[in-house]
């Protein structure tokens, strides 16, 4: 008697409210074109933030095999940070604003290609980091950044031209604050718009300020960035689509498996394009090869 294979089984969490509301239909799409041959799934539905981490904590508990992550960077890294460390792995089928780690692992953003790349179920470990021992997986970021990702947070609407809109209407006022940075036990002293902790090559949307970043080099990319004047700005931007920004004078690159960040006040962080509050001192660590990941 030939013997059984089991089926892997996987869970679908779906953030009802990402992006601009893309995943509407994905249930049903799931049902058509996930490989149930391969596959037992269940789909389950976010209900707060923070509902995504508790789901995905319950499905490593259960032994479920992939949980894939149905929303944008923050459903991802709430998905994520709960699979660090574990065998379980992790999809994604990209729904948010800027979808910065699938974009960077070029995972397709039709929803039946994506769900197909899921039936492969072909798995790479990546790196995955912590801030203040919170994780983050892709791009985490203290200055600007961070303070866009406060008032992105609490827009009426979310994509990307809500989200351009609020770097536009915010940046003549925003000053660069002074920071010291110890990089590998090197100190330095900046002033800085914003200072990105980067895992991956991408910034959201396409974009880009460090495209030789790796997710499996067990480093992150500390890239340090000067406030550009207004009028230069629109000779500027372009070069973040166009992957160049890293050649200009306005950015610095250290590459580092440790870093510590000092300011003069605790504020906002950002993780993965979610803010989040912290204290003075930033630590960032790296936790190589930690997390099971499907890709194409």
């Amino acid at each position: 008697m030939e013997e059984t294979i089991r089926k892997k089984t996987i869970h679908f969490i779906i953030n009802p409210i990402s992006g601009i509301g893309k995943q509407k239909n994905i249930e049903e799409l799931i049902r058509n074109y996930a490989d149930v041959s391969v596959y037992e799934y269940e789909v389950k539905y976010t209900k707060e933030q923070g509902h995504a981490t508790e789901l995905a904590k319950e499905a490593v508990a259960s032994g479920v095999d992939v949980v894939v992550a149905v929303g944008g960077d923050g459903t991802v890294n709430e998905i994520g940070k709960a699979l660090v460390g574990s065998d379980t792995a992790l999809g994604i089928i990209p729904t948010g604003s800027g979808n910065g780690l699938a974009r960077h692992l070029k995972i397709p953003f039709r929803f039946d290609k994506a769900i197909g790349v899921i039936n492969r179920c072909k798995i790479r470990k990546i790196d995955t980091a912590t801030i203040n021992d919170q994780v983050f997986l892709s791009i985490a970021g203290v200055g600007y950044d961070a303070y866009v990702a406060k008032k992105f947070a609490t827009a009426h609407k979310r994509g990307f031209f809500s989200y351009f809109r609020i770097v536009s209407n915010e940046y003549p006022e925003y000053s660069p604050r002074k920071y010291t940075i110890e990089v590998d036990g090197k100190i330095i002293t900046r002033r800085a718009l914003t200072i990105t902790f980067a895992n991956s090559n991408q910034f959201g949307n396409n974009t880009s300020i460090d495209p030789h970043a790796k997710l499996d080099d067990g480093l992150v990319d500390v890239c340090i960035v000067r406030r550009i004047p207004l009028w230069l700005i629109p000779f500027y931007v372009p070069m973040l689509f166009t992957k160049t920004f890293h050649k200009t004078q306005y950015i610095e690159i250290i590459r580092a498996k440790h870093a510590v960040v000092t300011r003069k006040k605790g504020k906002t962080i950002q993780l993965d394009g979610d803010p989040s509050k912290t204290g003075k001192v930033i630590e960032m660590k790296v936790n190589p090869l930690s997390l099971n990941i499907i890709v194409p």
